[in-house]
């Protein structure tokens, strides 16, 4: 079998389906709301502030996928006047703790990533 041939082998289906949850994970927004919620229950408006730049429908859209994935738990909260507070799953807590290593990476090196990027555009 040539090489070619084995690139054509089919994706196995559990392959396809980490590549769909890690582009969530990988997403602009998701990651950051993650993080947000790991200090422990927000309402929508408390994360709409924390996440910086993000608007009310992508926080909504953002918050959909992470509860439909288990990441995030909504809870309508019957009080007056009620409210809805976003808080992580268990499952939710785990990813946290999986992607800090990578955050703290990213954090680290910014400033070599924004000089190579200002090196690579100058070309």
């Amino acid at each position: 079998m040539t090489t070619t041939d084995q690139e054509r082998q089919p994706v196995p289906p559990e392959a396809r389906r980490i590549r769909v949850v890690l582009g969530m994970v990988g997403d602009k927004w998701s990651l950051l709301v993650v993080c947000h919620l790991r200090r422990g229950p927000m309402r929508f408006t408390e994360l709409k502030r924390a996440v910086e730049d993000i608007s009310q429908r992508m926080l909504t859209v953002t918050l959909r996928g992470l509860e439909r994935d288990g990441i995030v738990t909504r809870t309508v909260h019957d009080a007056m006047p009620p409210h809805v507070t976003y808080e992580l799953t268990p499952m939710g807590v785990t990813l946290c703790e999986a992607t800090t290593p990578l955050l703290g990476w990213t954090v680290d090196h910014l400033a070599r990533i924004d000089e190579a990027r200002a090196v690579y555009d100058a070309r």
